[in-house]
């Protein structure tokens, strides 16, 4: 059984919007931190975005004023809206979340911008 489900990746011109959904299983939901990270093809994983404790946000560089995270305690969904994309967002989107001691991945959702 999957903890962690991504889903709204696809194919999305340059300039448009995607919204990344995660849903994290109540076995290991917690508010400590959520987190989307991203890797392209021949590059490392990178961290995307975070929501930790009360509800703080921090970005990458690369996507401040463009991305934002959010989450939905009652859903215990985790999202991350993405407007005006870039061809360099195109990546593999994973969701990841902290419980007791360690991180938790989901399966990842494939993203990609055409110029």
């Amino acid at each position: 059984q999957e903890q962690l489900v991504e889903s709204g990746g696809g194919l999305v011109q340059a300039g448009g919007s995607l919204r990344l959904s995660c849903v994290i299983s109540r076995s290991i939901f917690s508010l400590y931190d959520m987190n989307w990270h991203r890797q392209a093809a021949g590059k490392q994983r990178e961290l995307v975005a975070r929501i930790v404790g009360g509800g703080s946000t921090d970005y990458a560089d690369s996507v401040k004023g463009r991305f934002t995270i959010s989450r939905d305690i009652a859903k215990t969904t985790v999202y991350l809206q993405m407007n005006n994309l870039k061809p360099e967002d195109t990546a593999v989107y994973y969701c990841s979340t902290y419980y007791r001691g360690r991180y938790y991945w989901g399966q990842g959702t494939q993203v990609t911008v055409s110029s």
